[in-house]
């Protein structure tokens, strides 16, 4: 992607979260300058702000999705068993861009729609070796209610409305009707190992700078 590319994203996906009336925290708008402090090494160390991805692939309007993380714990707090074991995001998937699919192996997360569009899920359990099982069913909360499903079920969810994903359940996901807000709220996130891709991709994109970037994002850091 074009470093002017995600500059625009960046403006547009502030834009649109702010219709919702959610507003990022102080942060989201430091400069580069200031995001490279050392005021902001905990900011930086638990992977805290902006996170444009295309997966690699260069195809955003496609596959790829806009993401904010506004809290995150460390992972040395799950060995520990104590202290801030969770994490928050705010994303944005477009109509019909896919983020594909993919499980983790330590987090487990709820998916909300925050608004908008409705989203789409399409489920799979894993089998004995953790890779897709494409006949098993698939047994997730949904707001709380435990539902199982036939494999490869694609969930739709309306604004208001959300899934627990515990670690293992693969999962890819898009926007129908509009694009839509989505909430996560999970366990401890480390976007840098704990992503397991179905298709041969990456988690960050490939940034050409063609002009200074307006923010920094996480994968910058």
């Amino acid at each position: 992607m074009n470093r002017s590319d995600v500059n625009e994203i960046l403006k547009a996906g502030d834009a649109f979260v702010r219709s919702f009336g959610h507003i990022l925290p102080p942060f989201a708008y430091w400069a580069p300058e200031k995001q490279r402090s050392a005021e902001a090494e905990p900011l930086r160390s638990r992977g805290l702000g902006w996170d444009i991805t295309d997966y690699g692939e260069g195809r955003f309007d496609e596959m790829g999705l806009f993401l904010f993380t506004t809290r995150n714990g460390a992972v040395e707090d799950l060995g520990a068993g104590r202290g801030m074991l969770y994490a928050e995001k705010i994303m944005i998937s477009r109509e019909n861009q896919l983020s594909p699919m993919h499980r983790h192996n330590i987090k487990a997360e709820d998916i909300i729609n925050r608004g908008g569009g409705d989203l789409i899920i399409e489920l799979f359990a894993p089998d004995a070796e953790g890779t897709i099982d494409r006949d098993a069913k698939v047994t997730v909360p949904c707001d709380g209610v435990v539902r199982s499903f036939e494999a490869g079920t694609r969930l739709r969810l309306l604004p208001g409305e959300s899934v627990t994903l515990m670690p293992g359940i693969w999962h890819a996901f898009w926007a129908e009707k509009a694009d839509c807000l989505i909430g996560e709220v999970s366990t401890v996130n480390d976007d840098r190992t704990d992503n397991v891709f179905e298709m041969p991709i990456g988690r960050f994109s490939k940034i050409t700078e063609d002009e200074a970037p307006l923010h920094l994002l996480v994968s910058d850091y």
